[in-house]
This record gives C-alpha cells, sequence and structure tokens, in this order.
C-alpha cells in the first residue's frame, strides 16, 4: 500500500468508531481529500443545487477511492463520488449529468422515504457506515497519499442504496430541470446512460454498481434522449474553464491512484498540454525520480505561476523527499495564493513543524486555527494542532486539543482522558472550555449506548 507521508491526496479509512455498533473491516470505504478535485467538483454542481433550491453549502460532497463507476446520495445531503466514475467520464458535462440525478434524489426526498429500508437493513454497522460517513472519516493523518485501503462495498451496501426504478425515473426528470434551469445540455446525463445500459444483460459480478443501485432501464434512456431532442439547451457546451478543470481532476487522480507506468503510457512525452505535464510529474515523484519531476512541476509553475495547486503539488514532492525547508517555501505561496483553502494551510503546518523550529510554531498554530474553522472534523488537524500546542508548552491546549482529535477517531477512553485534563486545566467560560463541557456530554450518552 502506497502511503506518504503528507497529503495530496487525502485518503481516510471510514470506520464509524463513534457509531454505537462495530463496523467489519469488509464494510469500510476511503475517501480521498485534495483541494483542487473538491473544488472542481463543487464548480460542477453549485449551480444545480442552486436550481433545486438546496443550499449549496448544506450538501457535503464526498470523493470515493474506488475504481468502480459508481455515485450516490445517503445520510441527508451527502453525496458520493467513486474516482472510478471521476477518471473515466470523458467530459465534464457527463459527470454534471450524473450530479443533476443525484441532486433529483436529494430533492426529491428519496433518501426519506427509503428510511424504512435503511431501518429494516439486515446490517445495522452498514447504515452507521454510510450515514456517519461525514463525521467519520478518522485515520488521524492524511498521509495515505493514493493508497487505495482494504475493503470496499458488499452486497448489503448495493442493496441498502439501491433506488426504484420509478424513483430513478423521477431524479432522471428532477435532474434535467435543474440542467435547463442552469442552462446546461442534458447529452452528458444520456452520454453516461448510454455508457451504462449495455452492462444491464451483463452477469452481476461483472457490472458497475452503477447499475447495481440506479436500474437503467430503456424507458429511462429514451425519455432523457427525447428531452435532449426537444431541449433548447441541447447544443449548448461546457464552458472551456470547466472543461479544464475536468481534464486536470481526471489527469490527477489516475496519476495518483494509477502505477506510474501506466500513467507515463497514458500521458505520453509527446504531449505537452497542462494536465499531461502535471500527470508525468506526479508519476515520476511516484516512481521516486524527482530528477524528472521536479523539472516538469517548475515548468508548470514558471507558466502558470498564479496556480495554487501548482505550488501545493512541488511541497509535497519536496516534503516526500525529504526537504521540508524548501517545501515549506512552496506550501507559503500556495496559501498566500489560496489563503481560503484548509487543507493547504493544513500542509504548511504539517511542514512547519516537521522543520522543527520553535520560532515557527505560532505559524503552525494560525495556520491549523484558520483551518480548523472550516474543517473541524478533521481529525488530522486536531492531531498536529496538539502537537504545536504541546511542543510550545501549552498544556491546557495541548489536552483540548487531543480530546477533539480523539472524539473524532473515536476512541471514548482516550478521549475521556484528555477531556478531563482540559476541563480542569482550561480558563473557566473560555471558548475551549465550553466545547470541552459540550465533549463531555457527547460522551457520556455514548457510554449510556454501549451500556
Amino acid at each position: 500500500m502506497f502511503t506518504p507521508r503528507h497529503p495530496f491526496l487525502l485518503v481516510a479509512v471510514l470506520l464509524a468508531a463513534v457509531a454505537a455498533w462495530p463496523v467489519r473491516a469488509a464494510e469500510r470505504m476511503s475517501f480521498i481529500r485534495d483541494t483542487e478535485v473538491e473544488n472542481t467538483i463543487r464548480a460542477f454542481a453549485t449551480p444545480l443545487f442552486e436550481a433545486a433550491g438546496l443550499n449549496p453549502t448544506a450538501v457535503e460532497l464526498h470523493i470515493v477511492n474506488d475504481k468502480s463507476l459508481n455515485a450516490f446520495v445517503a445520510g441527508g445531503m451527502k453525496m458520493f463520488l467513486h474516482t472510478g466514475l471521476l477518471i473515466r467520464a470523458e467530459s465534464a458535462s457527463q459527470v454534471i449529468g450524473v450530479i443533476a440525478h443525484e441532486t433529483g434524489h436529494i430533492s426529491g426526498g428519496h433518501l426519506s422515504r427509503a428510511h424504512d429500508a435503511l431501518a429494516n437493513a439486515s446490517s445495522q454497522a452498514l447504515i452507521a457506515t454510510v450515514v456517519g460517513a461525514a463525521t467519520a472519516i478518522a485515520t488521524g493523518r492524511p498521509d495515505a497519499g493514493a493508497a487505495v485501503v482494504a475493503g470496499g462495498q458488499n452486497i448489503a451496501i448495493k442493496n441498502l442504496l439501491s433506488f426504484s426504478r420509478g424513483q430513478e425515473s423521477s431524479a432522471d426528470q428532477a435532474g434535467i430541470l435543474f440542467l435547463e434551469r442552469t442552462g446546461q445540455s442534458a447529452k452528458g446525463m444520456l452520454e453516461f446512460l448510454q455508457i451504462l445500459s449495455g452492462q444491464e444483460l451483463m452477469v452481476i459480478e461483472r457490472q458497475d454498481p452503477y447499475v447495481r443501485t440506479h436500474p437503467i432501464t430503456a424507458e429511462r434512456v429514451d425519455f432523457v434522449r427525447d428531452q435532449v431532442a426537444k431541449s433548447r439547451n441541447s447544443n449548448v457546451t461546457v464552458r472551456p474553464e470547466l472543461e479544464v478543470m475536468h481534464r486536470r481532476m481526471r489527469a490527477k487522480l489516475f496519476a495518483f491512484l494509477e502505477p506510474p507506468a501506466r500513467t507515463l503510457s497514458r500521458y505520453k512525452a509527446n504531449d505537452t498540454t497542462l494536465e499531461a505535464r502535471m500527470a508525468r510529474a506526479i508519476a515520476y515523484y511516484r516512481k521516486p525520480d524527482m530528477a524528472n519531476a521536479l523539472p516538469l512541476i517548475d515548468g508548470l509553475i514558471a507558466e502558470f505561476p498564479n496556480d495554487p495547486y501548482l505550488h501545493e503539488l512541488k511541497g509535497q514532492f519536496l516534503f516526500e523527499n525529504g526537504r521540508p525547508a524548501e517545501s515549506a517555501i512552496a506550501y507559503r505561496e500556495a496559501v498566500r495564493l489560496y489563503p481560503e483553502a484548509p487543507l493547504l494551510r493544513i500542509g504548511l503546518a504539517q511542514v512547519e513543524l516537521e522543520l522543527g523550529d520553535d520560532s515557527l510554531l505560532p505559524q503552525a498554530q494560525a495556520n491549523l486555527v484558520q483551518a480548523l474553522r472550516s474543517e473541524r472534523e478533521n481529525p488530522f488537524a486536531w492531531r498536529q494542532l496538539a502537537i504545536a500546542y504541546g511542543r510550545a508548552g501549552n498544556e491546557p491546549y495541548t489536552a483540548y486539543a487531543m480530546a477533539e482529535y480523539a472524539i473524532r477517531t473515536g476512541s471514548l477512553s482516550e478521549a475521556s482522558y484528555h477531556v478531563d485534563r482540559a476541563d480542569k486545566l482550561l480558563p473557566k467560560n473560555s471558548p475551549a472550555w465550553i466545547a470541552v463541557q459540550d465533549m463531555k456530554q457527547a460522551i457520556d450518552r455514548a457510554k449510556r449506548k454501549t451500556n
């Protein structure tokens, strides 16, 4: 399993440790975190969410590290997209079409109607796995790179996430409406359905999960084809910048998730597009072959100096190869260019702590505190903050940060220990002390459930 020390793609194993039920190893799911990839998906999805009358910030987007072609919604307004789908989709419009369809499930209340089915599912642990996805990304470290974590989705997950044919048709209709409202073509949705429709005749073991959980029928394909033919937006193309974002996302995921040799074969040396050069740089970095990786990334930065994601990549390349001082320069530039990105700040803070220079501790703390304002459920960030406070000799806030970390990794005994220490050491009525009181109540409730 490829596990570099520093995050570019944060892959987390969904253990659902804070849930009431144990989760078997076969029911794990792994997730990827990356600023550029997440922003690309969010750019595709936001207009559709708004067209559906949803608050875009209320819909959680999760990227599942799985080669299969699949997407689903679960646990309220949570949408999950497999890396297999993102890599295999040939255009931004195909991904947008899938997102439009899944948005139709959310807006149609299909999850609420499926509540009884969830309650009667054979594996209560499975329910905890799916519904708890947003808060149980809890490996405690974002340095698993593009590792493929053991586990996956068994037949229970396939059954649990299945929708009826009627709901599928309803989601198609809603998705097309949202595409129309945003002035986009439904051709991408039609292309995706056509890709999948041929799998209906395959044996179940060879079908992609999307086919098993989202029944594809001739009627559905015909309906979407008819809507495309009638729509005034049928020939509207996706904005060029979105296609560029899609190509970059696809290349980046492929380069991190596939063997370097496959990447170099797919993105050949005579391909001078931005995404091809970026993919080759990642492939060489993973070999590792820094003599080829660094010139490629430096050439891209020289051409696109204001691209924070390229500076982030260079920062990772250098950090993973034992050059933290140079890595810090690259990460600082990435944060300067994109100060609102919490994952970039977390990456910079990790490098600053790795340098072992106590004069950098205030900067590392500030970056982590800023990142946690929007990444409060990120266990790795809390762990790094605990390290920063510990090195600074701030015992009360070290205990507080460790308590937050333990809560998010599902360790009740460890959480109880740190919560008790923080309760005694923190100034009464301070924001951290008040948060500790909430944690104490959460721990008490969890203990009562297990008794």
